[in-house]
């Protein structure tokens, strides 16, 4: 995958490790502790890669476990709680720790040995009885009636590390919602799916919507020097196959108009933006639609949907997180019913970060006859192939919302010699029929977000915790 030279750095997502046991065990066993916590930081190192696991000490009680789940909960860089169990731990002893916290969590039962031998002493079965209390206290947390992520398998295993990586990357997820703004530049009228319940989706979702005025993104552009524009040009020229019909005054204000919409969003804290294209034309001071800017800003890791669609392009911007800036913004246009695959595009906004490995994005002088402006610079690609996965966030009016997912493949098709626009031919793994027509049962939008890779178990994972219907299709 290309990488933008301005992308965001993914950060690792951060988890609390509460690992319980008994701390009646010590004077029966002694040095059963340390051996537990030395237990734990295995843990700790088998995901390491990829999550950031905190561990101190383990939870021996109820006021050591609430301590703890509270020392969590008091951190500001925490995504979520992982709960192991290090030897049996009654599950009373975590109840009020869980009733205060306001962290996801996830209990895995894994155990230090993955087969029990025949000259096994008490010690050693006692050190290897984590389902014992992972009944009791996942009992505990289903009587609660919390959500929480479950987990039974080999340590050793790929599985357990992927298992902790979805958690916390669907956690950390969670908690870039939570503290997410995205600018709104108007809607497109008439549009129906694209609306929703502002203060709903606060409330529900996570981000505050906040409708700003094209002037200030203007007076943002006006505000970019000529040494800004050179260096970001002489980016783009390294980056992309530039159209020799591209002269470099058109070049120019298309890279104003990104690096002014880039100063707006980062002045004003937003992580994403959504514009309806009609005002560019009407404002009266715009040369070009934003088509190359909306697309540099999904390379360097903002949201982004077209003609005010706030839902997308907060989904947009909560796939770069789930997926370290994999996301892309585009919708279905046409079935091919003979090859059982459907082709996606847009105006001419992708993230040209995603393009496939073995080809070079381009920069084209385009004409687009939509609203009435100069040829838009647009950057022309397609994504890299393999596993991916389509979402749309649905809004059912208040604050129910459902998430419907398709998972499939993005195929190795760059023969649409015509077509100046980003494009990706995508095979469902239902077929395309029963895929669409599951589609529009379950209200699927018109505006998509597309991940690269297989990322539907942390979406499932993000849905549980925000307490949001989860349908694939």
């Amino acid at each position: 995958m290309m990488e933008a030279s301005n992308m965001k750095e993914a950060a690792k997502p951060k988890l609390g490790l509460l690992g319980l046991m008994a701390g009646g065990y010590e004077p029966v066993f002694p040095g059963i502790t340390k051996r537990q916590s030395d237990y734990a930081r295995e843990l700790v190192d088998a995901v390491a890669e990829t999550v950031e696991l905190v561990f101190d000490e383990p939870a021996t009680d109820r006021k050591s476990a609430e301590r703890i789940v509270k020392g969590y909960n008091s951190r500001d860089d925490l995504d979520g709680i992982l709960i192991v169990l290090l030897t049996y731990h009654q599950g009373s002893w975590i109840l009020r720790a869980l009733q205060e916290n306001n962290l996801p969590i996830a209990l895995a039962l894994v155990q230090p040995d993955q087969r029990i031998g025949t000259d096994w002493d008490e010690l050693r079965l006692t050190v290897n009885q984590g389902i014992h209390g992972a009944q009791d206290n996942a009992n505990t947390i289903v009587r609660l009636g919390l959500k929480c992520q479950f987990f039974v398998g080999n340590r050793l295993e790929k599985e357990f590390p992927d298992f902790v990586t979805d958690f916390a990357k669907a956690a950390q997820t969670r908690r870039a919602l939570r503290n997410m703004r995205v600018a709104v530049l108007g809607r497109m009228q008439g549009m129906n799916d694209i609306l929703t319940d502002d203060m709903a989706f606060f409330s529900k979702i996570g981000p505050e919507f906040c409708h700003e005025t094209l002037g200030s993104v203007h007076s943002a552009m006006m505000k970019v020097e000529k040494t800004e524009i050179e260096a970001s040009i002489s980016r783009d020229q390294e980056t992309f196959e530039v159209d020799p019909k591209l002269t470099w005054a058109s070049h120019a204000e298309a890279t104003r108009m990104y690096l002014g919409f880039r100063k707006f969003l980062e002045e004003r804290g937003y992580a994403a933006f959504t514009a309806q294209f009609d005002h560019f034309a009407e404002d009266g001071r715009f040369r070009q639609l934003p088509l190359m800017a909306a697309s540099h800003l999904m390379a360097d890791g903002y949201g982004y949907a077209a003609e005010g669609d706030i839902m997308c392009a907060t989904m947009v911007a909560a796939g770069h997180v789930i997926t370290d800036g994999g996301a892309n913004f585009t919708e279905m246009y046409t079935i091919d019913f003979e090859q059982e695959h459907i082709i996606f595009c847009h105006a001419g906004e992708g993230n040209w970060a995603t393009c496939r490995k073995d080809q070079k994005p381009r920069l084209i002088d385009r004409f687009l006859g939509e609203g009435g402006l100069e040829n838009p610079p647009t950057p022309i690609f397609t994504p890299e192939y393999g596993r991916a996965t389509l979402t749309s966030l649905v809004s059912l009016g208040g604050e129910k919302f459902r998430l419907v997912v398709a998972k499939g493949e993005i195929l190795p098709k760059t023969d649409m010699v015509n077509c100046e626009m980003p494009y990706i031919f995508f095979k469902p793994d239902s077929g395309v029929r029963p895929c669409v027509t599951g589609w529009l049962r379950n209200g699927g939008t018109h505006h998509e977000v597309i991940n690269l890779g297989d990322c539907a178990n942390r979406w499932r994972m993000l849905c549980d915790m925000l307490d949001v219907e989860y349908v694939e299709v």
